[in-house]
């Protein structure tokens, strides 16, 4: 199995060096969209974009893909709503099992049935555990999932759910606090989790300001993640990107 874009995440980690990912949904971009998405993260050294969303209802995801790929050398990861999102264009496919939740479709059920699709799909497959942290409004992906958050202040149970996915040989973890977020994942509970284990530590969700992003990466995220503040105003994505990696120059 290929291991190509893992094996740099962790490599990125054991540096110190923080990384930056654009995440696109297709259900709210079009081609113009999307070109002038690349053309700043590209310029902005933006390290992936992550593709896909909690509802993925159109059928662009492959055009959308492919169309990064043809202009931009940036990794490109599935962000799956569903195990079975799956396009053969992209780089890899962060395999998400909601640890945070009791729902079993999306802990394993889901993954049984799209299992043979994903592993002869020829992507890169990276086993990772998803934690929806409570972010002050009702998000899709909370609806979708029919899970509920992790509270916000709960830090302890952030970090003990972060330890049994590491455990259970989840090769990430992903802490969201979801599309729309009022609040995005605290800087305590990051470094709660960030400093309890091994494996890289994404977070996502709700953040609108590079300060916050910077402060994130401080308290032990190694790859922040944004797309709601980026679909609103795409030049905030500069701004970002030089917040996200001056933290790797500090560190470094």
């Amino acid at each position: 199995m290929k291991q190509k874009l893992y094996q740099q995440i962790t490599e990125r980690k054991k540096l110190g060096r923080k990384s930056f990912s654009v995440l696109i949904d297709p259900d709210k971009v079009d081609v113009a969209k999307t070109d002038k998405l690349i053309r700043l993260a590209t310029d902005a050294k933006v390290d992936y974009f992550f593709v896909g969303g909690s509802l993925v209802i159109s059928n662009n995801v492959d055009e959308c893909i492919s169309q990064i790929k043809s202009s931009c050398n940036i990794p490109v990861l599935l962000f799956p709503g569903a195990p079975s999102q799956v396009s053969k264009y992209a780089d890899a496919i962060l395999y998400l099992s909601l640890i945070s939740g009791r729902n079993p479709e999306l802990l394993i059920g889901q993954h049984v049935i799209s299992a043979p699709l994903v592993k002869y799909s020829g992507l890169e497959v990276i086993p990772t555990g998803y934690m929806v942290i409570d972010g002050g409004a009702p998000t899709t992906v909370s609806y979708i999932s029919n899970a509920a958050p992790i509270p916000a202040d709960k830090n302890d149970i952030a970090m003990c759910t972060a330890i049994a996915g590491e455990l259970l040989g989840l090769k990430l973890i992903f802490m969201d606090a979801g599309s729309g977020a009022k609040t995005p994942v605290t800087e305590e509970m990051i470094q709660k989790v960030s400093s309890h284990i091994d494996v890289p530590l994404i977070t996502g969700g709700g953040i609108t300001h590079p300060e916050k992003a910077y402060l994130n990466c401080k308290a032990g995220a190694d790859i922040l993640v944004v797309g709601n503040a980026i679909e609103k105003d795409a030049s905030l994505i500069r701004e970002l990107s030089d917040a996200i990696h001056s933290v790797s120059i500090e560190v470094v």
